[in-house]
């Protein structure tokens, strides 16, 4: 009985990615998308630390096909948009799932260090509770000004110094 369960479990997950894939850009419009990237390009003139959003449908199907879970997909995402490459090593993505309803964050070592598991844990709770409903933009508003919040506790702008270029760009990935 296992094996079937299984087998139709999988074909509606597949399923549930594949259609999530189509609704991206209906659920962030070119305005939400716009006003995330200036909502970061504000964020980042407080602190030294940099903010990447990165939103997609659905998992891509070598995910799918080895049931991999969805921190694995955020850790790659935070590799492939090199946000770990950062000159202080305080680089967050803010990774938005839409088809399996999920948020992860995940911080550079710079950061991750100041900041601990529970705590990255309460903050996606909070913000789970607005994906669920649909509310995309609020909950993406909430994850940004939270992440900003720590990176001016650990990482402030120096006054005076010379504005930095922005290391990642501020628009989110969405895929």
């Amino acid at each position: 009985m296992t094996a079937p369960f299984s087998f139709f479990s999988g074909i509606a997950r597949l399923f549930r990615h594949r259609w999530h894939d189509l609704f991206v850009r209906s659920a962030l419009p070119t305005s939400t998308l716009q006003r995330l990237t200036d909502r970061i390009s504000a964020s980042e003139q407080r602190h030294t630390g940099q903010i990447r959003i990165c939103v997609e449908g659905g998992l891509p199907w070598s995910y799918l096909l080895r049931n991999a879970p969805v921190r694995e997909r955020a850790l790659m995402m935070f590799s492939k948009l090199r946000v770990w490459d950062t000159e202080h090593n305080n680089g967050v993505l803010i990774y938005l799932l839409l088809a399996e309803h999920s948020i992860d964050i995940v911080a550079d070592r710079g950061l991750h260090a100041h900041v601990s598991n529970a705590a990255w844990q309460q903050m996606v709770a909070r913000m789970s509770s607005s994906f669920r409903a649909g509310q995309f933009e609020p909950g993406l508003v909430l994850a940004v000004d939270e992440v900003t919040d720590l990176l001016c506790r650990h990482f402030p702008a120096r006054p005076g110094t010379a504005q930095r270029a922005n290391e990642l760009p501020d628009e989110p990935h969405i895929s």
